[in-house]
């Protein structure tokens, strides 16, 4: 079996009397490409924000990389690579400064350092841009370069909320052979999006409905369980279905 990456069981995150995420359960194995789908306010945030240590959970459990998103949270920052749907890097700051002050919250060397800045800026194609203020560049650009940032300390695990929101469609395609490729170097991708065509590119997907897992599988098998053509028409299924039975 596939070395675990990302385990949960029963996780929960409630606001007061509202649930976000409602008991979901689920295995990420290494190396994978997850998806994790559902319209805006579905819970998605909320649970990528558990599973990085940034907010704790009111119930369940849940591990990554190994060590428990309790107790562990501190261990989990120190092995995975994050991206937030806002665009996480310092628009006043050029983009070797960026690259450099990143690489100093990582804890990368001056000489390691160095031998990134060259490999960064050939992956998103900015030699000629180093110098220049991220808050200038295009959006497509600047999400090419915080994913290549995230990936800076070689983490073994990386979540990347939205990634692709508001980016154009050939940039959107250039970001997803930058998973691909992360991939194929074993890192572990869980990946956000509300765009359902995005999850014909993973490997599995979990679709949420109002903070709960409501499907999980391969694309191919999701589709087939549903007699759908596309991952969306299985969304819109289990969508209806959930507010029938709220009703």
């Amino acid at each position: 079996m596939p070395e675990v990456a990302i385990q949960t069981r029963d996780l929960t995150k409630k606001f007061g009397d509202f649930t976000a995420v409602n008991q979901i359960s689920f295995d990420v194995r290494r190396g994978e490409i997850f998806g994790f789908l559902g319209a805006n306010g579905a819970g998605k945030t909320t649970a990528i924000k558990m599973l990085t240590g940034l907010l704790s959970p009111t119930s369940g459990e849940g591990s990554v990389a190994g060590h428990d998103i309790h107790s562990e949270s501190e261990a989990i920052k120190k092995k995975i690579g994050y991206m937030s749907q806002r665009f996480s890097l310092y628009d006043d700051l050029t983009v070797k400064e960026n690259i450099r002050f990143y690489g100093g919250v990582y804890g990368l060397s001056r000489h390691i350092l160095r031998s990134k800045y060259d490999e960064i800026l050939e992956k998103v194609d900015l030699k000629d841009e180093i110098d220049s203020r991220v808050g200038s560049l295009p959006l497509g650009w600047k999400q090419k370069l915080a994913f290549s940032i995230a990936l800076l300390h070689e983490p073994k695990i990386v979540f990347l909320d939205e990634p692709t929101g508001g980016v154009d469609p050939i940039t959107r395609r250039q970001f997803w052979e930058m998973i691909y490729k992360a991939s194929e170097d074993g890192v572990t991708v869980f990946v956000t999006t509300h765009y359902m065509d995005e999850a014909e590119y993973c490997d599995r997907v979990s679709i949420m409905v109002d903070g709960k897992i409501e499907a999980l599988d391969s694309p191919v098998e999701l589709k087939r369980s549903f007699s759908a053509k596309s991952i969306e028409e299985v969304f819109i299924e289990l969508a209806r279905g959930a507010e029938n039975s709220d009703g």
